[in-house]
């Protein structure tokens, strides 16, 4: 059977869906070839998914409420694992992704998200429980399912393992920030630490500086959620996530 190959070359940008933008990314996160060892060069987490936020329309987890409360999009974690999937070594040439592959992606997402205090083993004895009603159409029997469905909770699992971490490491970091004026609120800044916390997986081999700025510049809006800054204050605490986030320890 022919893999699903539609769109798959487009390399469209994560947020603002140009495409070409990134010619080592498959939609969002990086590589494929990260997954595998759960990390990208010059971030712990490797890729991380989008979430969405208590605002309607927020993403990336650009929300401004405490902690990370926010959930997973299901159709943007399908949109990557449908790009990432052919390069993963349990998908073989007679797999179709939609109809064998995408209920485990979404179940495997979905755990993470709904039961954020289980570990793997427990949502895997839920997943497997559950398979026979939820496979839909796939042809695969779990042990088949199951490589899948925990590469996509592994990937939800770094997703708000890295915006937890950007939440608590600039906190404790915004009252001293040379950015930060009198009236501001760590509330403001937090969508900006995300964005650059996202960034550096994105752009893993790059330095910041202008040419950057102006690409991430062109998301802000989308990424910024209930934030009230403007993209040239957002940007300080932008760089400032994204050159930090090299430092974090692994």
């Amino acid at each position: 059977m022919t893999r699903d190959a539609s769109h798959r070359d487009e390399n469209k940008d994560p947020i603002t869906d140009a495409p070409g933008s990134h010619p080592v990314g498959v939609g969002v996160g990086g590589v494929a070839g990260g997954v595998a060892a759960g990390a990208l060069a010059g971030t712990v987490f490797g890729p991380i998914g989008t979430l969405i936020g208590a605002a309607a329309g927020t993403i990336a987890g650009a929300a401004a409420g405490k902690g990370v409360a926010e959930r997973i999009d299901p159709t943007l974690e399908l949109e990557y694992w449908r790009k990432a999937a052919p390069s993963r070594a349990y998908f073989a040439d007679e797999d179709d992704f939609h109809r064998d592959y995408a209920a485990a992606y979404r179940a495997g997402a979905m755990a993470r998200s709904e039961y954020p205090d289980e570990s793997w083993e427990d949502a895997e004895r839920r997943l497997q429980a559950d398979w026979g009603a939820g496979r839909g159409d796939s042809r695969l029997e779990w042990e088949r399912a199951r490589p899948a469905a925990q590469d996509a909770w592994g990937r939800v699992d770094r997703t708000y393992n890295a915006y937890a971490w950007s939440d608590d490491t600039y906190a404790r970091r915004f009252d001293s920030a040379p950015y930060r004026q009198d009236d501001d609120e760590f509330d403001d800044y937090r969508p900006a630490y995300r964005y650059g916390t996202y960034a550096r997986g994105e752009y893993s081999e790059r330095e910041w500086d202008d040419g950057l700025a102006s690409e991430l510049e062109r998301g802000w809006e989308r990424f910024k959620g209930t934030s009230r800054l403007t993209w040239v204050r957002a940007k300080h605490a932008v760089a400032d996530a994204f050159n930090l986030d090299r430092q974090r320890p692994h």
